[in-house]
């Protein structure tokens, strides 16, 4: 058992994206496709094919353009559902079809209306279908954690009898305790006959806050492989954090006795990618990757740490990703610089991005005295955002208001080579009077439904960071903004979700 490898599954992009207002487009999914693949995971479960024809596009366009880790499709136990995945994977170097199917009696009795036997039979079914695909099949009994011992036994052999080389285990609803967990793996060690002829998975959901604790005791009674996403995002109260078991297997590897193959100084960059695309942002004090995850405030934490780090730290933020410094560049500091600087943040820039993020970093030397790394951070994300020259973008702005009377907004936006301008005097404040104008110019209705502003960085000439969430004919969109001034930031965001809408509507 001494240093056995773990797989490291990563779903973000299935699993993950299900959780609300984390939907991303193609260009965000392969971004962050490539951003896991440079972390090292091995396996990328890129979607579920047969849920949308965005999902298909998504797996199959993954499939065809990263390269190092198994790309991965979903499916549930149907011919339609496989044969779909079968096609979204076909480009891929190396792929796996994971096929899964509800075992619990609760599922059985309510979802499916089916008998055992009927289970077995279709799950059987399930992977020699998948298996005229690919070699590589994964087997998921779904709520496997409160199904019966046996029939969860007889369900695994029939699957590994019938192809399967990795059976997950779920917990589907994050109802299992550490204890019970591990010892349904332990059990099926012990039970299932042909049990060494396939990898068992862990996947649980952290509804009791016990996702990662329950797949470490995975791990510790036998499991091989481990499912999880970035930051832990997924439906609910989200799945087992990649960042967090993997840091606690290499922290405390004296203990658990294996490893994985994770490039842990990307784990902050990615956690940062992520929360960038998806505008859920990491709360302060989250293990690993929050920002106060290695602050010391306490002055006997202080003190120690100033005598031995080691009194305090049991792991060095440069091993996750964090910079030692959180360096200051000015109007004087070069490209060169700049580039230097993005890279130890973890970005590696294309000539072509570095130009455009050089040029806003120039411009907002001239609003700021000093920049700092969040500063940095977020002009590579905007700058990796560029929107095609025929969509909507920000010209000029001029809002006035106060107490008593209401605010003044006249807004030029620009799409293509044509100019358009509105006037008016209406809203319940700034930000609400943008929206307006921004809805009057572009024909579009927008209803706010999420709207947050936070800082980059230090000082109070510190960028404000706008994410908002809109709602249009039922569906949801995320826009983004960063500027020293707050409104001018808010009418990027608002534009960004617009542009959205409006390629969704071509």
């Amino acid at each position: 058992m001494t240093n056995r490898q773990i797989v490291i599954f990563d779903t973000t992009l299935r699993d993950g994206e299900q959780s609300p207002g984390c939907s991303m487009n193609l260009s965000e999914k392969l971004e962050m496709a490539q951003a896991l693949a440079d972390l090292g995971v091995d396996v990328i479960e890129a979607g579920f094919p047969i849920a949308s024809p965005g999902d298909y596009e998504a797996v199959r366009e993954i499939a065809r353009q990263i390269r190092g880790p198994v790309i991965c499709g979903l499916a549930r136990c149907s011919d339609a559902d496989i044969h779909r995945a079968g096609d979204a994977l076909r480009d891929a170097p190396s792929r796996r079809i994971h096929v899964f199917l509800a075992t619990s009696a609760i599922h059985r009795e309510f979802k499916l209306r089916m008998t055992r036997e009927e289970i077995i039979a279709r799950a059987v079914a399930g992977v020699k279908l998948a298996a005229s695909y690919t070699d590589n099949i994964e087997f998921s009994p779904e709520d496997a954690a409160r199904t019966e011992h046996d029939f969860l036994c007889e369900v695994v052999e029939a699957a590994i009898a019938a192809g399967a080389n990795t059976v997950n285990i779920p917990d589907t609803v994050g109802y299992a305790t550490p204890e019970q967990y591990g010892a349904t793996i332990a059990m099926l060690k012990n039970r299932v006959p042909n049990i060494d002829r396939a990898v068992i998975s862990v996947h649980c959901h952290d509804d009791l806050g016990l996702a990662v604790a329950n797949s470490l005791s995975g791990v510790v009674n036998g499991a091989g492989q481990i499912e999880c996403t970035i930051n832990g995002i997924g439906e609910r109260a989200g799945n087992c954090s990649l960042e967090e078991v993997v840091m606690a297997i290499r922290t405390r590897a004296d203990y658990y006795t294996c490893q994985t193959g994770i490039k842990t100084n990307r784990l902050v960059p990615t956690s940062r990618l992520l929360s960038n695309i998806t505008g859920m942002y990491v709360q302060r004090n989250k293990a690993i990757v929050g920002r106060n995850a290695f602050a010391h405030e306490a002055g006997i934490h202080q003190d120690g740490m100033l005598k031995e780090r080691r009194t305090y730290e049991i792991m060095c933020p440069e091993d996750v990703g964090f910079a030692k410094t959180d360096l200051v560049l000015g109007k004087h500091s070069g490209r060169a610089a700049l580039a230097d600087r993005a890279r130890a943040l973890g970005y590696e820039l294309s000539a072509e991005t570095l130009q455009t993020v050089f040029e806003e970093f120039k411009k907002l030397c001239d609003k700021k005295k000093e920049i700092y790394d969040g500063d940095i951070i977020a002009l590579i994300e905007q700058g990796r955002r560029e929107l095609p020259a025929e969509e909507w973008s920000l010209v000029s702005f001029e809002v006035t208001s106060g107490s008593g009377r209401k605010p003044h907004v006249r807004l030029t936006l620009r799409r293509g080579s044509q100019e358009f301008t509105e006037e008016l005097s209406d809203g319940d404040g700034a930000i609400d009077a943008v929206f307006l104008a921004t809805e009057k110019i572009t024909g579009i209705k927008l209803h706010c439904k999420e709207f947050q502003i936070r800082s980059t960085s230090l000082g109070h000439d510190a960028q404000a960071d706008v994410t908002l969430v809109v709602e249009y004919k039922n569906q949801l969109y995320r826009g983004r903004g960063v500027s020293t001034d707050s409104v001018e930031a808010t009418v990027m965001a608002i534009l960004l979700a617009a542009n959205r809408i409006a390629m969704e509507r071509r």
